[in-house]
């Protein structure tokens, strides 16, 4: 059985585009740890159509939230462990790097200013929203996984088996640098 692939990084690095490309690429499946968490939001009764909706006031308040209630992420986290341990799937998670043992994963880098030029074109706001997303986004998820599992987002790298800096590089140059790097440890 194939190993399963975890892609991480701060908001808007480009996971969902690498986790989508690997898994194309090595005919896997592909799941993203934030849809798992818009559901739990839709049941929640927030509107969560959209591919920007992270970036919305809703958004922002569904994250708050879960500041107060650990809930939404045990239960995303948990289904997602269960998911990972099957093989053969692509995620994107925040988290799952540092709550399972096998398969690779990989950390994308690079700075916040990078990240919000990307959130920018992709989400159509000005460079100083973006930014300022980027950053609120980033600094709360990192409190957040820190209370919850007392790990350090964005600055434990030990679980990493890969790390690639986006900052030199455009979309298709990351997804072949991380072609290339899991095919090295298939």
């Amino acid at each position: 059985m194939p190993k399963s692939i975890i892609v991480s990084g701060p908001p808007a690095i480009g996971k969902t585009t690498v986790s989508k490309g690997l898994a194309k690429q090595f005919g896997m499946q592909n799941l993203s740890g934030g849809d798992v968490l818009k559901e739990i939001a839709k049941d929640q009764g927030f509107d969560t159509d959209g591919a920007d909706w992270w970036d919305t006031p809703d958004g922002m308040k569904f994250l708050n939230q879960r500041k107060n209630n650990y809930e939404f992420d045990h239960k995303v986290d948990e289904k997602l462990k269960e998911i990972f341990q099957k093989g053969n799937v692509v995620i994107t998670s925040y988290t799952l790097p540092w709550l399972v043992n096998d398969g690779i994963k990989i950390w994308l880098d690079g700075s916040r200013e990078n990240s919000a030029k990307r959130m920018q074109t992709r989400d159509n706001m000005s460079h100083s929203d973006a930014l300022e997303i980027v950053d609120k986004r980033y600094n709360e998820n990192k409190i957040l996984y820190k209370q919850l599992y007392g790990f350090d987002f964005g600055k434990d790298m030990s679980v990493f088996d890969i790390i690639i800096n986006t900052d030199s590089l455009d979309a298709d140059g990351v997804l072949k640098l991380a072609i290339q790097k899991v095919s090295d440890l298939l």
